[in-house]
């Protein structure tokens, strides 16, 4: 399964994706990382190991909509059969989506549908809850709602700030994506509509797992 990397920041997830690929944890390759910001080390992290990395970022005076389509042709020319959303901090216009329906997954720093958006563990600290985690999703028009695929939960801390409930939620992430992706590229897990799976007890990462309610498949 050809899989591209949208990101935005230092790339630990793209990194986590490598290790597991390299591992044969996940069925997968990484033909390319497309980044909004030309800083953004996970550009750094593929191009060291000679694979396709390129930075669109907005200039100065465009419009959304240029932006976008060239972000779509851009992530078009890598022939994808699924595109990660790995710390990408932007939201996709509708042509982007509409282009790869089905076929694009987020990560997310909580168990959504609790505190979506840029700010989700410093929400957490500030409602007070006592279990946060992470949820790999598909991408859809909204932020961050679209269908859950997986979860992954852990304790807040009492002594837990924003920076350190994120720095344990990334660990988690770092986990929880590649797996997904594997099952995914494996088929155990079909994106749909409607979404299935087909894991079974003997996967020792099943419990990771949290089907969507419309996927009408048992936990």
């Amino acid at each position: 399964m050809r899989v591209a990397v949208l990101a935005s920041g230092r790339g630990s997830n793209v990194q986590a994706l490598l290790e597991a690929i390299s591992a044969g944890r996940c069925q997968a390759e990484i033909v390319g990382l497309i980044a909004d910001r030309s800083s953004a080390g996970a550009l750094d992290r593929m191009r060291s190991l000679g694979l396709p990395a390129v930075a669109i970022p907005m200039r100065r005076g465009e419009s959304r909509a240029r932006w976008d389509q060239r972000l779509l042709e851009a992530s078009e020319a890598l022939r994808p059969d699924l595109l990660v959303l790995a710390g990408f901090m932007r939201i996709l216009g509708p042509a982007f989506i509409e282009r790869f329906r089905g076929r694009i997954i987020n990560v997310h720093p909580s168990l959504l549908p609790a505190f979506p958006g840029a700010h989700a563990p410093a929400d957490a600290i500030a409602a007070g809850v006592r279990i946060s985690g992470c949820t790999v999703h598909g991408v859809d028009e909204g932020v961050d709602t679209g269908p859950i695929l997986a979860q992954a939960a852990l304790a807040v801390l009492p002594g837990d700030d924003a920076a350190s409930l994120h720095s344990r939620i990334q660990r988690l992430e770092h986990t929880l994506l590649p797996a997904v992706i594997d099952w995914i590229g494996s088929g155990a897990l079909e994106l749909g509509p409607p979404i299935r799976h087909h894991l079974t007890r003997f996967d020792d990462r099943a419990h990771l797992l949290c089907p969507h309610p419309e996927s009408g498949s048992e936990p």
